[in-house]
């Protein structure tokens, strides 16, 4: 039997990066995206097309509303999306959201049967975020396999993010390494209607120096 795994998939360059090494690694694979209230659609479709193109064997789009709680430039409309680089935490950061998330795929992985949840978290183009720190990721791969009938009977969970330690270039060159197709992919905070790129926020920053350094085309579609 194939083993399996759950990947979440916000349909950028790094879940689906992810979702390709999964692949490679022989697990059958189980996407999950949110709608949670973010600037954009676009993700959403995308995340879809990735995991069809790439073969998973269920997507799921579970809905939240962010915007209830707000705190964010990714979910509250009053705060804009930065187009400067800044030190610290971003106001792109969503409140909890990662451990809401994971703990969506946790349960979902409970159900099928899967032990390896894989994520694309970085701490390395993205050390501002709290929840991408490799500290916080042990923390709830411990607290999965306490909170969980599989975990407390002795089949482990694994908490999965191979992109943990990795450049953006390096990120690029693994996903061209195993074919993936990035003009897929939307990693704009503030993509149109259509999937395009604004080309200034820190996501596209950090898009566009990756392919540079990688010494690839960028596919990126770009509003202007």
């Amino acid at each position: 039997m194939s083993k399996k795994a759950v990947v979440l998939l916000s349909g950028g360059l790094d879940s689906t990066t992810v979702l390709a090494m999964a692949k490679d690694q022989g697990y059958e694979c189980y996407t999950m995206s949110f709608d949670y209230g973010q600037r954009h659609r676009a993700e959403l479709n995308a995340s879809k097309t990735v995991s069809e193109v790439l073969g998973a064997k269920d997507h799921k789009t579970l809905k939240m509303d962010f915007r209830d709680i707000g705190g964010s430039a990714l979910t509250d409309d009053e705060i804009d999306v930065p187009e400067d680089l800044d030190e610290g935490i971003p106001v792109t950061y969503v409140p909890a959201r990662n451990t809401v998330f994971l703990s969506l795929a946790l349960g979902w992985a409970e159900v099928l049967g899967a032990r390896d949840i894989f994520i694309g978290a970085n701490d390395v183009d993205y050390s501002g975020y709290p929840d991408c720190r490799p500290e916080y990721l042990d923390a709830f791969e411990k607290m999965a396999n306490l909170a969980t009938k599989a975990g407390v009977e002795g089949d482990h969970f694994h908490i999965r993010a191979p992109l943990l330690k990795l450049t953006k270039a390096q990120i690029v060159q693994e996903g061209d390494r195993l074919g993936v197709d990035y003009g897929l992919t939307v990693s704009c905070y503030q993509a149109d209607e259509d999937g395009r790129a604004c080309g200034v926020c820190d996501s596209c920053r950090y898009r566009k120096k990756g392919f540079e350094e990688a010494g690839l085309s960028d596919p990126t579609r770009y509003q202007l």
